[in-house]
């Protein structure tokens, strides 16, 4: 049987190439020199090849001493994965997360990161909102949030895809009080559309229905705007109806402040995904935030969508005004925006509004 190579020397060479000579891999592991040359030269006459060339002035590492450092630093990194895969079983998370998501998806995040702390005491959430595009390697993040329509651009990161969440046709109670329901894709023509701002400038909704094919709706918005969480707050406020990801309004319709109307129709299909640095080395804190978020949100998508409406609105709409009609309960961070979108309402009957934001 041929015998098997000491993998301690070649961790011992991958250590040596890695820190470029033996003098810095001696002092990084804390061995000797002699050490360290002893262990190369005996890999190097097990293997009857040449690795290093190296005098007191010179060290290169040869053709071969390449191949096998790839091979062997493959092999060690595989060895840390197991190792830190049987530690992740056996300690319990702790130490600080540090995490970064889109405006849009913090509010729909927030109750499953409150359940999270609960159940992993010994670690610390640090959430980074924006919606810029953030660098998780150069700014220190152990996860990113995206949502998105489109592909992700090609990078080194690591993509776990969670949940795809539909844009919904949704509007507030008030809205359709006064103005009646939609009953189908071309009722929308006699509504206020609150609209998403398209490059080419183009109005259409282009709703999908599993049974129903493609219709495509020749809208006229009385609101344009490329901020999803402007739009929003713009339906909140009655306003008129939005078209909108699941991950920006899904926590409203939830606590019945916006209703989905036109069920069975989309106007697309984003997803949310994860995005890490690394899998190799990750603590078991970071993988236990991406197991649950990964687990449970998709279960939180399926509860919404097995909820009938009604049960929505009753959790959320406990009280009614003087009309007899339930009134929305708006969080006192937003009631200054929505003054101005229900002036905007009131008084602008036909302009087309545009705000900016950070992409």
């Amino acid at each position: 049987m041929r015998p098997v190579l000491d993998l301690n020397d070649l961790a011992f060479f991958v250590r040596v190439v890695d820190h470029g000579g033996f003098t810095a891999a001696a002092k990084g592991l804390g061995v000797s020199k002699s050490t360290l040359s002893q262990r190369v030269a005996r890999l190097e006459a097990e293997l009857g090849a040449r690795l290093l060339q190296r005098t007191s002035r010179r060290f290169a590492v040869t053709d071969a001493g390449r191949d096998l450092h790839r091979y062997a630093s493959a092999m060690l990194a595989e060895a840390e994965a197991g190792e830190s895969a049987v530690r992740e079983r056996l300690g319990e998370p702790r130490g600080t997360v540090r995490f970064t998501c889109p405006l849009a998806t913090a509010a729909e995040l927030g109750p499953l990161l409150a359940r999270f702390l609960m159940q992993h005491p010994h670690v610390r959430l640090v959430q980074h909102t924006t919606n810029r595009f953030v660098d998780l390697v150069a700014e220190g993040f152990d996860i990113g949030v995206r949502g998105h329509d489109a592909p992700l651009a090609d990078s080194n990161l690591i993509a776990r895809r969670i949940a795809l969440t539909p844009w919904k046709v949704v509007a507030s109670p008030a809205y359709l009080a006064a103005s009646g329901t939609p009953a189908k894709p071309a009722d929308l023509l006699r509504h206020h559309c609150l609209m998403a701002a398209n490059h080419d400038g183009a109005t259409v909704w282009t709703l999908r229905h599993a049974a129903h094919g493609i219709q495509r709706v020749e809208v006229a918005p009385r609101f344009t705007s490329d901020d999803q969480e402007t739009l929003k707050m713009a339906a909140l406020a009655g306003a008129g109806i939005a078209a909108l990801p699941g991950y920006v309004c899904n926590a409203d319709i939830r606590n019945g402040r916006l209703l989905q109307i036109l069920k069975g129709w989309t106007t697309g299909e984003p997803q949310l995904t994860l995005l890490t640095p690394t899998r190799r080395g990750q603590l078991p804190a970071v993988r236990a935030l991406i197991d649950f978020l990964a687990k449970e949100y998709p279960r939180m998508i399926a509860a919404d969508r097995s909820e009938p409406g009604s049960a929505r609105r009753r959790r959320a709409f406990g009280r009614a005004d003087s009309s007899g009609q339930a009134t929305s309960r708006i969080p006192a961070r937003g009631r200054f925006a929505f003054r101005t979108l229900r002036f905007a309402a009131a008084h602008c009957p036909s302009s087309v509004r545009r705000t900016s934001w950070i992409a």
